[in-house]
């Protein structure tokens, strides 16, 4: 059966920490064809699963072990009576080691190999065996036409291991990659698998660990983890005496003019998220709009930093940003905050003015930026933080000292020591405006409820994304406001 994310393991790793763990297992006593051997049982297991009807595969061959992965599947299918064609990219004469031994095998089982041309017909299922996880620089010829010609083909593709042509590392599109629709990853997930633009050709997941030694992967080094029920941070539970007075008093900042939506969203989600108490500090405008909307925040209008100062005494947790514009008052409102010593969520403009210069971030906060924002902050472009999101976000909560949740496709959890939490939960119906000052609320109301800014960012993220699954079933439409009550629910099944 198809593994859902959740089924997956939870450790990420490099392309290099994956070769580390392949060549341990390979000093341990397993030798590297048996390897290669059991990796070509598991892509054609789940290729017979995906497309037990298919009757025919064509393997596209580098020069790599992908290759030697493809031979060998090529030689199973055959014995299973069907068809099979080896379209080799690369020289099959300039295979070394068990990709050399694999290609003898499937020649001594008679699997026929040509050359591959842009005439070459394609049939049944493509197997992706051209380029591994070693791939750092641009696609060459002539494996970029042949992946060019495979996109356009329409053709059913599963990709060994990863897509040819995206980086294992990065989530990068390296010129062209190949558009799988599976993809049967080996000995260790690739973070690059699961951030940047990787969902769009990565297709369905699923992973063998070649029956690997636990212990020998335990003790190898991961660079981040993934967020998964099982290992979810979780909320203290409650005593049956408990009061709303220990359960964090959110104080959310924001809503200039024009722009109240977006700190009522995060008052919400705050309320829904669990804080005990919820105060809104707003323009005056929308007092009686918020007023209205959400009777259980105590709302104020707030026009001068003095008035902030005195609002904001009483709260445990600060949520600032959510509408808060780059003007004067917003300014004002921002510089109170930076003086505060109490945990803090910065989001939207708050950290637009941090990256102007404007302000300094106090210590223990969680900042929450998407992709522009965190290139404003780092002072880079939006496309170069999108080309290396795991490193952006370690860059960006080393230089602030705070706990970054760098959003988007894959979103990134980092503090200041290296840690790095990764979720890919979520879902394309969650493309709305207001998604970000849910989440903002929601890692406020976390904070305020006991946990670390680490566990309160990563528990809030799974959350918010599940969320966003759940109700992707209704259709598109998706309001940011449906998601509190999904969180809600959520927080019951989850985090009880």
């Amino acid at each position: 059966m198809p593994q859902s994310p959740d089924n997956l393991p939870l450790a990420l790793y490099s392309a290099a920490q994956v070769r580390q763990l392949d060549a341990r297992l390979i000093a341990a006593g397993t030798p590297g064809f048996e390897l290669m051997s059991r990796a070509a049982h598991a892509i054609w297991r789940a290729l017979r699963q995906r497309w037990p009807d298919a009757g025919a595969i064509t393997v596209l061959a580098g020069r790599g072990n992908n290759a030697g992965d493809g031979y060998l599947v090529a030689a199973l299918a055959l014995r299973a009576g069907w068809r099979v064609r080896v379209l080799a990219v690369g020289d099959p004469a300039r295979l070394q080691g068990d990709a050399a031994r694999a290609r003898d095998e499937a020649h001594d089982a008679g699997v026929p190999v040509q050359a591959w041309s842009e005439c070459a017909p394609l049939e049944g299922v493509v197997l992706d065996a051209l380029l591994g996880t070693g791939l750092n620089g641009m696609v060459r010829e002539p494996y970029a036409q042949a992946i060019r010609q495979l996109n356009a083909s329409g053709m059913p593709v599963l990709a060994v291991d990863i897509p040819s042509g995206l980086c294992a590392d990065r989530g990068q599109v390296l010129g062209v990659v190949v558009r799988a629709q599976l993809t049967v990853t080996l000995v260790g997930l690739k973070i690059g698998l699961f951030t940047g633009v990787a969902a769009d050709w990565v297709g369905e997941l699923r992973f063998d660990d070649l029956q690997a030694e636990p212990q020998l992967v335990a003790s190898q080094d991961s660079v981040a983890r993934r967020l998964a029920p099982g290992s979810l941070p979780r909320l203290p539970a409650r005593p049956r005496t408990v009061h709303k007075g220990q359960l964090g008093h959110v104080l959310v900042v924001g809503g200039e003019r024009g722009f109240a939506g977006a700190a009522l969203l995060a008052a919400q989600s705050a309320l829904r998220g669990g804080a005990g108490l919820v105060s809104l500090a707003s323009r005056g405008e929308h007092l009686a709009a918020a007023q209205a909307r959400l009777p259980e925040v105590m709302s104020t209008a707030v026009a001068s930093a003095n008035q902030l100062l005195a609002l904001g005494a009483a709260a445990s947790v600060w949520v600032v940003g959510p509408g808060l514009g780059q003007g004067a008052w917003g300014r004002s409102l921002l510089s109170v905050a930076a003086i505060m010593r109490v945990p803090q969520v910065w989001d939207a403009d708050a950290l637009n003015l941090l990256a102007a210069g404007a302000v300094r971030l106090p210590l223990g906060c969680v900042i929450t930026p998407h992709p522009g924002e965190a290139a404003r902050l780092l002072g880079v472009g939006a496309a170069e933080v999108q080309a290396d999101r795991p490193a952006a976000a370690l860059e960006l909560a080393r230089r602030y000292q705070a706990v970054c949740v760098l959003k988007g496709a894959g979103t990134l959890v980092a503090d200041p020591g290296g840690s790095l939490l990764l979720c890919d939960r979520g879902h394309p119906a969650m493309a709305c405006a207001g998604l970000g000052d849910v989440l903002a609320g929601l890692i406020g109301a976390l904070l305020g409820q006991g946990l670390a800014p680490l566990d309160a960012a990563g528990l809030a993220v799974w959350l918010h994304g599940r969320a966003g699954e759940v109700l992707a079933g209704k259709g598109c439409g998706l309001a940011a406001s449906d998601l509190c009550a999904a969180i809600r629910q959520l927080m019951q099944e989850q985090c009880a």
